[in-house]
């Protein structure tokens, strides 16, 4: 059996990804001849065409978009073998792409990536801000922040914290319309939705022995929460969102909390990576990182998070 064609597979990634036969060349620091050659080679091998070329553009073919995810998977392993290997005998250095939600990426991600990218000058982090879900595999993602509960899944996944969530709204919203002393008057209220009109997930509260589940009605419907802070602030109605996305509005006091007395499901912080264990020393390094550096400003949060919730029980 012949071995696979690895210098074959890694160009034909870096062409896919790129888009141009040139700017791969220059990523792999080859010749653009020999990264074309390469590519061809591996064609004939495999009796496919991977690669639909134009004066214009590259793009995979359709077999060459069915094994992309494959081949980069391959690419990456090998990539994650040779630093092993090399262990801390070189600089940290090289491309991370890390996926991250919208909102949190805003608000928490950029000064903990600066002080990362200051203590090793030699990585490139590329961030992807966006909160679907995305396949890491499929993408060449190397890591991904999500804030969820974790379905089953054969990725890698790190619990990092809690992720502190509170019912808010305005004072003057409040004022008018009345504040909601139990979790089903919220049928009642302008309820911001999280999802589609048609599937917005449901809100269950608990308080003891005692459950209550609102399905929100709008007539506001989202898949991101910073657009709900100036809706809530301008009297527009009642949400649920983390509270590292309204922590300055209700710091001022331009939102604050109602329902303390009741818990909301808890909710994760979680890192999650593809499915092989072996990394390249960049990736581990901003992973081992990111878990520490989350890890304290998120269980700070909650733990506030939880004190004032204590408190209001209490009185």
């Amino acid at each position: 059996m012949a071995l696979p064609d690895y210098e074959g597979w890694a160009c034909f990634v870096a062409v896919a990804d790129s888009g141009s036969f040139t700017a791969a060349a220059a990523s792999l620091g080859l010749s653009k001849a020999s990264v074309s050659k390469a590519v061809s080679r591996l064609e004939a091998t495999l009796g496919i065409t991977l690669l639909h070329r134009s004066s214009r553009s590259v793009t995979p073919s359709t077999a060459g978009a069915g094994l992309l995810a494959e081949a980069r998977a391959m690419v990456a392993a090998a990539t994650a073998a040779t630093e092993a290997a090399r262990g801390d005998r070189v600089d940290l250095a090289g491309p991370i792409r890390l996926a991250a939600p919208m909102s949190f990426g805003i608000k928490v991600l950029g000064p903990p990536l600066a002080a990362f990218l200051e203590r090793h000058p030699a990585v490139d982090v590329e961030v992807m801000l966006n909160d679907a879900r995305n396949d890491l595999v499929g993408e060449g993602i190397d890591l991904a922040l999500r804030i969820s509960n974790l379905a089953d899944s054969s990725l890698l996944a790190r619990t990092i914290a809690p992720v502190a969530a509170s019912v808010i709204a305005s004072p003057a919203y409040l004022e008018k319309q009345g504040t909601p002393k139990h979790p089903l008057e919220l049928a009642g209220h302008r309820l911001v939705g999280y999802g589609h009109r048609d599937g917005a997930i449901p809100l269950r509260f608990h308080r003891a022995k005692e459950e209550a589940t609102i399905v929100p009605a709008g007539p506001l419907f989202t898949n991101n929460g910073d657009i709900v802070v100036p809706w809530l602030i301008a009297g527009g109605g009642i949400a649920v969102l983390p509270d590292f996305i309204a922590d300055e509005a209700l710091a001022s006091g331009a939102l604050v909390r109602i329902l303390t007395d009741w818990s909301l499901p808890q909710a994760h912080l979680h890192l999650l990576s593809p499915p092989s264990r072996l990394r390249p020393a960049r990736v581990k390094a901003l992973s081992d990182y990111l878990v520490d550096v989350l890890k304290r400003s998120c269980t700070g949060a909650h733990e506030a998070h939880l004190a004032l919730h204590h408190d209001r029980k209490s009185g």
